[in-house]
């Protein structure tokens, strides 16, 4: 099945959304049990952590972790919002630097400014933006970025964007309350979707779409380890406590140059294989073997499919022994751990 699909359905339960590009998941957003990103709270400071230059803050969800403090407080009321998933056991990672994101508009109360992706190229076009940015944010000294997915938008739909985001954004710094609380639930896999996956789409809201679409039969093969690679390799995929290890295989392909081509494979599918697992933090790739002088190409190659990619991540680069490191962000829930 060629082009892209977005299937709006549910598991056990929990409203998930799936992106299917080519007959192949390509994203996988599901619900749980966890705060999600984008929750902002009045929170309340608690202890700094000496030697991290960190505190940890007072939530309704349990305790959060803020770094790079200074001049806070133990016991100051500040807002605050969830930048990612908690590892079990640990503290919610937060930041007091608070944005309102929506699919067109994102509003910036502590980065004043007007400013255009750019992403956007077309003067014709960024004037037009503009022009709409001065006529809604008149008089506010909060920033405002518009997205990619502004070029061609229908100006209306831009506006009340815009206008939805400075109105939530006003309502929410203006909050006068003096104990710890919910202000705003972050978005549901859903909105997600509408927000995040901008490229022209057939959209499918019927129930049962996950299985008629194949969608589940894909979920199967992320929750094993193994993930097929184009030429007949494998990436082998576990996250331990420590970090998540990505063992390239070459299956039955013995010729001398397979090595390099399950790696350079590897660095095309890697970012996709994480993204639906849901997983992040530190990850090791322990490559098949090729020569060193084929260690840039691969590295071009993976920096160009994670510049793609939705979540950040950090290449950090070789290791003695020949391994490769990255750093991923935590934004998504493990999926082993929701559909378990």
């Amino acid at each position: 099945m060629k082009g892209r699909t977005i299937i709006l359905d549910q598991i056990e339960g929990s409203q998930a959304a799936a992106l299917m590009v080519d007959g192949k998941l390509d994203d996988f957003l599901i619900d749980g049990d966890r705060p999600r990103p984008g929750t902002i709270y009045r929170a309340r400071a608690d202890r700094p952590v000496k030697g991290q230059g960190g505190m940890f803050v007072t939530t309704p969800d349990g305790p959060a972790f803020l770094r790079q403090v200074k001049g806070l407080a133990p016991g100051a009321q500040l807002l605050v919002q969830v930048t990612g998933f908690a590892e079990p056991g640990k503290a919610l990672p937060i930041t007091d630097r608070i944005l309102f994101k929506s699919r067109y508009a994102i509003v910036t109360p502590d980065a004043p400014g007007l400013n255009i992706s750019r992403s956007i190229r077309d003067e014709d076009e960024r004037d037009r933006l503009l022009e709409i940015a001065h006529e809604q944010m008149e008089d506010s000294s909060y920033g405002l970025i518009l997205r990619s997915c502004c070029s061609g938008a229908d100006i209306v739909d831009i506006e009340e964007d815009i206008s939805a985001m400075r109105a939530l954004a006003e309502q929410i710094l203006n909050d006068s309350g003096t104990e710890p609380e919910t202000l705003c639930e972050g978005d549901g896999p859903h909105i997600l979707a509408w927000r995040d996956w901008t490229d022209p789409a057939e959209v499918i809201t019927e129930p049962g779409g996950f299985e008629a679409q194949g969608v589940l039969d894909a979920l199967d093969t992320a929750l094993g380890i193994a993930e097929p690679l184009p030429g007949g390799g494998y990436l082998f995929i576990e996250a331990t406590r420590a970090l998540v290890a990505v063992d390239v295989n070459t299956g039955k392909d013995s010729s001398l140059a397979a090595g390099t081509k399950a790696n350079f494979a590897c660095a095309k599918q890697l970012a996709r294989a994480l993204r639906v697992r849901g997983l992040g933090g530190q990850i090791t790739l322990d490559l098949a073997p090729m020569p060193k002088k084929d260690r840039r190409g691969f590295e071009q190659v993976l920096r160009a499919a994670l510049k793609a990619d939705s979540v950040e991540t950090t290449l950090a680069g070789w290791t003695p022994l020949g391994h490769y490191e990255l750093q991923r962000k935590r934004g998504r829930i493990p999926l082993a751990e929701v559909l378990k």
